[in-house]
């Protein structure tokens, strides 16, 4: 089975993570496409991280009626900081007659060589792009042009949840920016109010 993997925080989930997980699903062969939530990115600074597994029931809640979404709870049986290539050789090595793909931001895969061994990355995975505004591929390093790319033009939501953190704590509102079920539940353990 041909599956994509959409690595990240998701703290919190939000509607613009949910609707380029469908589109991908949608407008490419892939089987499934599963949202790999990192324990620990470490590119990004922990201390406003909500708990992996309230992350993770977040999603779960958020796309229980899509079989060809999942929430995957990989990383957290992996040492810390996750690292994308060592999540990669693990699936591959456990599920050895699937093909895993990654799904990234025009950000994200412009920023790859900060990343753990990101030429064994590219060279041994496929990749599916997202565009993103202000990362454009045709500033991409040199040494990504080798990379089994593809392009995909998903509909864009200039939404984060850095964001949505922010109006959280502010006691704003964020109807329509999560799904209902995610934001009742945020509200309900009173995520992120600290």
């Amino acid at each position: 089975m041909k599956i994509g993997l959409y690595f990240g925080s998701f703290n919190p989930v939000h509607i613009g993570h949910l609707i380029i997980a469908n589109h991908v699903a949608d407008n490419t062969d892939l089987k499934q496409v599963w949202f790999v939530v990192s324990p620990q990115n470490p590119l990004k600074n922990a201390g406003d991280l909500l708990n992996e597994n309230h992350r993770l029931h977040l999603i779960r809640l958020c796309i229980e009626d899509n079989k060809r979404l999942r929430a995957s709870n990989v990383e957290f049986g992996l040492p810390k900081p996750s690292y994308t290539i060592n999540t990669l050789t693990y699936l591959s090595e456990k599920y050895p007659d699937n093909e895993f793909v990654v799904i990234l931001g025009s950000d994200s895969f412009c920023n790859l060589p900060k990343w753990k061994n990101y030429k064994q990355l590219i060279e041994q995975y496929k990749i599916i792009i997202y565009k993103r505004r202000g990362a454009e591929l045709d500033n991409m390093p040199a040494t990504l042009q080798k990379a089994s790319f593809s392009v995909l033009n998903a509909p864009l939501l200039e939404i984060s949840s850095t964001m949505i953190r922010g109006l959280i704590k502010k006691g704003k509102s964020i109807h329509y920016l999560v799904p209902d079920k995610a934001r009742e539940e945020i509200q309900q353990f009173k995520y992120y109010r600290k």
